[in-house]
């Protein structure tokens, strides 16, 4: 099986505010398999650090009330090509992120409060038919780490 996983899950310094979102489990499991990284928001030409984006209204606005969609669209459009390219079976992902987040994500609010939905990356990815998992569902219910 051919996986991705978010770059900031395997330690890479993507995130809005500069840091990542380290999964030493998810780490250890993808070691001797075949896996990509991606972030669709560096993808789409968004810098690090940045404001922190949610989606409002449809679109993705970050904290400055600048309309990034555009940015999150053109980077989610690039790496669902390259999981098509490479044959990627699954991607795991990171919760609640305007790009990765599957069946939860941040209100647009920018107040920590979450509603059901998904971010634009796992929408595309849903579209083509690629299988989606955030990291904490599939570190239970695929691999049995958690409870």
């Amino acid at each position: 099986m051919n996986y991705a996983v978010s770059a900031c899950l395997m330690g890479v310094n993507c995130k809005y505010n500069g840091g990542n979102n380290e999964n030493a489990k998810i780490i250890a499991f993808l070691k001797d398999r075949p896996h990509l990284t991606v972030c669709p928001e560096i993808a789409g030409g968004l810098p690090v650090p940045r404001a922190c984006c949610e989606i409002v209204n449809g679109r993705i606005l970050n904290t400055d009330k600048e309309d990034v969609t555009d940015a999150f669209i053109r980077g989610a459009e690039k790496e669902v090509q390259r999981l098509l390219d490479e044959k990627v079976d699954l991607v795991i992902l990171q919760p609640r992120s305007p790009s990765c987040g599957k069946g939860r994500i941040y209100d647009g609010t920018f107040q920590g409060k979450l509603k059901d939905g998904d971010g634009v990356f796992v929408q595309l990815c849903k579209k083509q038919g690629i299988e989606v998992w955030n990291c904490d569902e599939f570190l239970e219910k695929r691999i049995g780490f958690l409870k």
